[in-house]
């Protein structure tokens, strides 16, 4: 008996039109081109048009272009995953937008909230329903609408200067073919430090998880979501401390590189196409010379997107084998390492 695998049988993307340079961003904070450039590659950005695009209206975009790919109609899916840090509600979940739109006949939809491995985490998920067939084709969605909730001044360019909006989508399918589709999945996590990179406020914590109780009244019920002493102290918006995310991206990236590699027999060397997660080129470049890759084995385009976190690995991936860098019997290893922490890694024979 053929042992089933994962094949990823149509991809798609969309950004919005919207292109944001750093010289943009220079009119409304302290920064300059040189200064974003040289501290994580990025030349420019897309953002959203507000109050037409979303992550689900950009998923949905998407979708279609990897279902046209993959051969399939709305009839065929039987099951969504969503993964997204920037989602259009609170609750519910992108996935059930995503449905909806696609007119999918009620099927199951999954939200990750893995942050920047999320479609890793996904793509583990839906390779084990695959696998066992309780599904035939999964659409798997990475999409982020971060310029919703950045902030737009000198305090918080540290952090804006980074995101980008987009998504990306696959169409995921059982084969039988040798050798073909994911060998492996590697997912792990570090919830020591998260708060090292997260959107803490809106949240229901209440300074829980901080300590941090000086935004809430301890008797008053309802408030907890968002006061006006967060909103006064401008404590809503994402926050990173940079240096210590780097110094823990830089090693996660190539353990579970190797992890995957160890678990299927492979070297460094076989790796055909290495796709990390879009999170800072300075991260992608110092991972690819730990590594020892050369420059045409590991696709970067950061550059012209920023970090999509969830959408940048399939929206990277698509771009890559548009331009044939992904070939057909090539080993491509998907990685990606970020808030949670979470890191993660995939590795697929195409």
């Amino acid at each position: 008996m053929k042992q089933v695998r994962t094949k990823i049988a149509g991809m798609g993307y969309y950004v919005p039109e919207n292109v944001v340079t750093n010289d943009d961003l220079a009119k409304v904070m302290d920064t300059n081109d040189e200064w974003i450039q040289e501290r994580t590659g990025i030349k420019e950005r897309r953002y959203v048009t507000r109050m037409k695009e979303t992550a689900a209206t950009m998923g949905v975009e998407a979708s279609k272009k990897a279902m046209e790919k993959a051969g399939v109609t709305a009839e065929d899916i039987d099951f969504v995953i969503f993964a997204t840090l920037s989602p259009d509600y609170f609750f519910p979940g992108c996935g059930v937008l995503v449905q909806r739109e696609l007119g999918l006949d009620k099927v199951g939809a999954l939200d990750i909230r893995n942050q920047c491995s999320g479609f890793i985490y996904g793509l583990s998920v839906a390779d084990q329903f695959i696998k066992t067939g309780m599904y035939k084709n999964i659409l798997l969605i990475g999409g982020e609408a971060h310029s919703s909730g950045l902030d737009f001044s000198t305090r918080g360019r540290n952090v804006t200067v980074i995101f980008g909006d987009g998504a990306g989508a696959v169409v995921l399918q059982p084969t039988e073919e040798d050798g073909k589709g994911v060998l492996t999945t590697h997912l792990h996590s570090d919830g020591r430090y998260a708060e090292k990179l997260a959107f803490i406020n809106p949240g229901s914590h209440g300074g829980a998880h901080t300590g941090n109780t000086e935004y809430y009244d301890e008797d008053v019920y309802g408030e907890l979501m968002m006061t006006q002493k967060i909103m006064d102290a401008g404590d809503r918006y994402p926050n990173m401390e940079g240096p210590f995310v780097f110094k823990n991206a830089v090693r996660r990236f190539p353990e579970v590189i190797n992890e995957a590699l160890s678990a299927t027999g492979h070297s460094v060397e076989d790796i055909d196409m290495l796709i990390p997660h879009q999170a800072n080129l300075r991260i992608s470049q110092f991972v690819q010379s730990i590594m020892g890759l050369p420059d045409d084995k590991v696709f970067n385009n950061i550059q012209k997107y920023g970090n999509t976190t969830a959408a940048s690995i399939p929206i990277a991936l698509c771009e890559a084998y548009d331009a044939g860098k992904v070939k057909d019997g090539d080993l491509v290893c998907l990685a990606a390492f970020g808030s949670g922490f979470t890191w993660a890694s995939a590795l697929i024979r195409w």
